[in-house]
């Protein structure tokens, strides 16, 4: 009986290590009873938690607190020296993103791309693997180090039943975070790329300490993270977010789900790229004319830049396509009444553009009184965005040992 005690002492203690580690990894620098508040245990269990950390070379003092009244109390942080690695990797339709993060979030190795397209390459899990091996290993990290690999994808993902279909081929029918976990003998964690963004905005961009947000990812595609209360929301089966899907274009164009209506066929960035194109081949003037010339970026990439620029047709077209994502988020709006919702994804970059024409269709379609109380707001960790929330899903399964 006494054995068993102390097992589950010491299993509640190396739970509460994790823990605190966490809070750390998000917050980068609290004192012990702000971290007491967050685990919700004790004081003098979580002083005794930390000292143990400390002692451990996990966390170091640094600093104080500011005053309250009295003695300011010590502030801790993860020690940067501590080998601790997550490994990030941000997969969408075209590039694969990867980079390796401290416990501390610095960054150990700079963002490397590999350009993967996911609906039309065969080898795409072969491709995916390789890339991730070689940076680890160009990196000269020791593997056992690396607590986890996170991985954000496009499409449909439901984490909790493990089916991760938009990147498996027929080739392959196997489990996806099983045989990549196999094949790195490292943990590897899989979630949708918009609900990773979502995460990502609310541990560490527009959306911390709010309870209720929505975060729009605009890019290749138009995804939607949700956090309600506090959390992630996912739905019943782990679907919900499927924003791109809501049948609100005029278009008769065909959406990547096999459905016509789509939301998506008037507000992906492939889409209005092409739409640049066209407009450029029936004789349209426009700077995009030449900067589509240089095919080391993508047209998609040309045209944010160019409407950031105020390029006339591209802020035309990029109009045009935030209006519809307006009058999508009207319709959420109405339904779901966030504090804030937050532009996110590659479109960020072209945020004074998107806003306008956003906020005129919510004044269109929205009622005032339930419109008036959420905010509208450009991302500040758009192009890191994802890898973050992928290095977040490893911590959030972390296990201290």
């Amino acid at each position: 009986m006494f054995q068993k005690e102390m097992s589950l002492t010491a299993k509640n203690n190396l739970y509460l290590k994790a823990e605190v580690l966490k809070r750390l990894y998000y917050k980068k620098h609290l004192p012990i009873l702000e971290l007491s508040k967050l685990v919700k245990k004790s004081l003098p269990l979580v002083t005794s938690i930390v000292n143990e950390l400390v002692s451990a070379g996990y966390l170091l003092e640094k600093g104080n607190a500011p005053s309250t009244g009295g003695r300011r109390p010590s502030m801790y942080i993860i020690n940067p020296n501590k080998k601790l690695y997550v490994v990030a990797v941000a997969v969408d339709q075209l590039f694969t993103r990867m980079t390796v993060y401290a416990f501390d979030r610095t960054v150990i190795i700079p963002v490397k791309t590999l350009a993967i397209q996911l609906s039309d390459d065969p080898d795409t899990i072969g491709k995916l693997v390789e890339f991730i091996k070689t940076n680890i290993e160009q990196s000269n990290l020791n593997s056992d180090d690396i607590v986890g690999i996170g991985i954000g994808i496009p499409g449909f993902v439901n984490s909790e039943k493990k089916i991760y279909p938009s990147i498996i081929t027929k080739k392959l029918n196997v489990n996806l975070k099983d045989y990549l976990t196999k094949q790195f003998k490292i943990p590897v964690h899989i979630d949708n790329d918009s609900s990773l963004i979502a995460f990502a905005e609310l541990k560490f961009g527009k959306g911390v300490d709010k309870d209720n947000i929505l975060v729009l990812n605009v890019g290749w595609g138009t995804g939607l993270g949700m956090i309600i209360n506090g959390v992630p929301f996912r739905g019943h089966s782990g679907y919900g977010g499927e924003f791109s899907h809501i049948p609100l274009s005029k278009s008769n164009d065909l959406c990547s789900c096999g459905k016509r209506g789509c939301i998506e066929v008037e507000t992906s960035l492939a889409v209005i790229a092409k739409k640049a194109q066209a407009a450029l081949d029936g004789g349209a003037k426009s700077s995009m004319e030449w900067m589509f010339k240089d095919t080391s970026r993508h047209p998609a990439d040309h045209f944010l830049v160019a409407a950031s620029e105020g390029d006339p047709l591209a802020v035309s077209l990029l109009s045009t396509a935030a209006f519809q994502l307006g009058k999508g988020v009207a319709m959420l709006l109405h339904i779901i009444n966030p504090e804030k919702v937050v532009i996110s994804g590659r479109g960020a970059i072209a945020g004074k553009m998107i806003l306008p024409p956003i906020h005129q269709a919510i004044n269109e379609f929205c009622i005032l009184r339930i419109a008036e109380q959420t905010t509208i707001e450009i991302s500040e960790i758009a192009t890191e965005a994802e890898l973050l929330g992928a290095a977040a899903l490893v911590v959030e399964h972390y296990q201290f040992n």
